[in-house]
């Protein structure tokens, strides 16, 4: 028996490690060929090794105007989504109104939606308000479906908290938004940044949307979408990496942040009672 859990184990360490490998070779390959030497339009055959793509990134002004694009689209639409996102699970996980099982599924609807049919029903909401579609088109279709992913990971985390901690506040004489911003959501916090996170992960990698409601507006996707026509430039694979690293290191801190909050909770819990006085200041103080 011993044996066979062995071999058990080490067949699905051996297949976690290929499904791993496999997700992982095109972000490897991205890595890779930005220190590719091409001598091309196209960067994909290995040439020789240099550093001159990432010495300068931005060579090319359309390239960096469509990553700055994409860099403050995902700013406002995290926080636009993280804001009413947070709040929709809070009042999803808290309370108890009409209509709250129907707004629980229709948080779901964007994530089952398939996205072409999500951008053309965008488009054609917008075309017939008369909205011109752009910038800002774009912030507000982001939003929408990145608010379902901060609700589902904030939702996750109120769900795991004790609602008797905010009772008990609010028995204290703390208001509503006293104990939202005194001990709700320092509690949420991690999900909070995990979820905005996510969204601006989501916002800076959506192709399928954007293309539908950006109209003369050019993002990071749309940029590399067009450039594969005509070639695309290393200096892609550079902005690829750095945006890469980036995410790691914001899921970085944001894992050491709740690491020093757990540590921190757990000291506090195991703190030993303050020692009894001695025996002859308990005499005084009784006398």
């Amino acid at each position: 028996m011993a044996r066979s859990d062995r071999a058990r184990n080490w067949a699905l360490g051996i297949w976690s490690a290929a499904a791993l490998l496999y997700l992982f070779i095109p972000v490897f390959l991205i890595v890779l060929f930005s220190f590719n030497d091409n001598k091309g339009r196209f960067n994909f055959t290995w040439q020789g090794f240099t550093l001159d793509h990432w010495a300068h990134p931005f060579r090319d002004p359309d390239l960096a105007k469509a990553l700055v694009n994409s860099l403050e689209i995902a700013l406002l639409t995290t926080l636009g989504a993280v804001v009413l996102g947070t709040f929709l699970a809070l009042a999803l996980t808290r309370y108890r109104f009409r209509g709250r099982s129907a707004a629980g599924f229709a948080v779901f609807l964007p994530m089952a939606t398939p996205e072409v049919v999500l951008g053309a029903s965008l488009l054609a909401m917008f075309l017939v308000v008369g909205v011109d579609t752009g910038f800002w088109t774009i912030v507000i279709a982001h939003i929408m479906f990145t608010v379902s992913y901060v609700v589902v990971t904030v939702r996750a985390r109120l769900e795991g908290m004790d609602p008797f901690i905010e009772e008990a506040a609010q028995d204290l004489g703390a208001g509503v938004w006293t104990t939202f911003f005194k001990v709700t959501f320092p509690m949420i916090a991690p999900g909070v940044a995990a979820a905005a996170v996510l969204a601006a992960a989501i916002s800076i990698d959506d192709y399928v949307v954007t293309s539908f409601n950006a109209g003369q507006t050019q993002t990071f996707p749309l940029f590399i979408f067009g450039a594969t026509r005509q070639g695309v430039p290393p200096e892609v694979n550079v902005l690829g990496t750095m945006l890469l690293l980036g995410v790691l290191l914001l899921m970085g801190l944001n894992l050491a942040v709740q690491k020093t909050l757990a540590r921190r909770d757990r000291i506090r819990t195991e703190e030993p009672p303050a020692p009894a006085p001695p025996r002859e200041q308990r005499e005084v103080a009784v006398a």
